[in-house]
């Protein structure tokens, strides 16, 4: 499973031109589910994200978790992660779990946000998608759970 964070002073994702998730500041996560993944890794995830330190303290040092700043997450579902682009110029999405495996990881994932006490907002699994943000920092980190 793979995890693209970026730290946001807010983000929003609208279909057909309706917002239908919101946040201020706190973090996009775009969420790739990879057809081996399974639970061990949505709760890998939840640890490492719920707990990450990448927000300023009062030196600027990055030293402060979601909880510490009131945060929120936009979560976001992105197959696209897994892309292999070895051959060709078109990329192959084989990787990438199918539907029904995928949206009970994805939904799994979110719930355990939740749970951990971090407000989130989600996009909408396999819809068309616009995502828009205001990057802080930019501050980017990538976590994939079998690294």
């Amino acid at each position: 499973m793979r995890a693209v964070i970026q730290r946001v002073r807010q983000a929003s994702v609208s279909i057909e031109n309706q917002i239908v998730g919101e946040i201020q500041a706190g973090f996009l996560v775009l969420l790739g589910i990879h057809e081996n993944d399974n639970e061990a890794d949505v709760d890998y995830l939840i640890r490492k994200i719920s707990k990450m330190r990448i927000f300023e303290d009062d030196q600027g040092k990055m030293n402060l978790d979601i909880h510490t700043i009131k945060g929120s997450i936009l979560s976001i579902s992105q197959f696209t992660l897994f892309a292999d682009t070895k051959k060709g110029n078109r990329p192959s999405f084989v990787q990438a779990a199918r539907p029904e495996k995928a949206i009970p990881l994805y939904e799994r994932f979110n719930q355990g946000i939740e749970a951990a006490g971090i407000p989130i907002a989600t996009g909408k699994f396999g819809a068309d998608m616009q995502i828009s943000l205001i990057n802080d920092g930019p501050v980017t980190i990538i976590i994939d759970s079998k690294e």
